[in-house]
């Protein structure tokens, strides 16, 4: 467990919030629970990242995955503010090396038990963004889904975060964008009337345009390579790629080699 002073010092940490996430528990894992919302969120996350790096290898003329049940087969990624591993799991699951961290002890705790009950070798760290970036590690792909906006020191954290990316390698980020639009569809809407994510899970202040995202990537010397808005389509009940950024969006940036 991380000692609460070196959580007060992470720049990247609001322990208002690891403690809120903290307290979920076993609820992680429970598809009609408190995160529910993420759960149906997450296949149009894995989706997008598939389809990402398919291009990628393509147009790096990179021989695809021998085996098409793991097309990411070879990649090491880090997954930061992981949560209990929803979204670990499932790229886990498609052949890719996780390396996955997050800062409130009862979700790493959580995580690893998941895993080990899926049979699945995800390396699970308690840990800050400082901490781990102190260790020099560097990774293929870098993830902050649906972490910035739960951040104190958004800038800092993407500086963080891309100290973190090998050459030629790509940081992806899924956020909420600051607009009237969001606070009515993820705030209003899901927290209070379709009460689909708990009440208070955002704050609308702390969502990302995606020029303020963008500007924070380059200042770290990336390059955005792609971005793409996500919406809920009512009909079919799923998530899937938009061009529309309003609400929900992500964004990769690459550092070029």
């Amino acid at each position: 467990m991380l000692p609460k002073e070196d959580l007060q010092m992470a720049t990247s940490v609001d322990p208002d919030e690891v403690a809120r996430f903290d307290r979920l528990g076993g609820d992680w894992w429970n598809p009609r629970g408190p995160m529910r919302a993420l759960h149906e969120f997450n296949p149009a996350r894995v989706d997008y990242l598939r389809r990402l790096i398919a291009r990628r290898r393509a147009r790096a003329k990179t021989p695809a995955a021998a085996d098409p049940r793991h097309p990411l087969e070879g990649l090491d990624i880090l997954d930061i503010g992981c949560g209990a591993g929803i979204l670990s799991e499932s790229l886990s699951r498609l052949g890719a090396k996780l390396t996955s961290l997050d800062p409130a002890p009862a979700n790493i705790d959580v995580a690893r038990r998941h895993a080990e009950t899926s049979g699945l070798a995800i390396e699970y760290h308690c840990s800050t963004a400082e901490a781990f970036a102190a260790e020099g590690r560097t990774f293929d792909i870098v993830l902050a889904m649906e972490v910035i906006e739960h951040v104190r020191d958004m800038k800092g954290f993407i500086a963080l975060a891309a100290t973190m990316v090998r050459p030629n390698g790509i940081l992806v980020a899924a956020t909420l964008n600051r607009t009237l639009k969001s606070y009515a569809l993820a705030i209003l809407g899901a927290e209070y009337v379709l009460q689909w994510v708990p009440k208070g899970t955002h704050r609308w202040a702390q969502f990302v345009k995606p020029e303020e995202l963008a500007a924070a990537l380059r200042a770290a010397g990336l390059h955005i390579i792609d971005e793409t808005g996500v919406v809920f389509d009512p009909l079919g009940r799923k998530w899937r790629e938009n061009p529309d950024m309003d609400v929900n969006y992500i964004m990769t940036a690459e550092r070029k080699g």
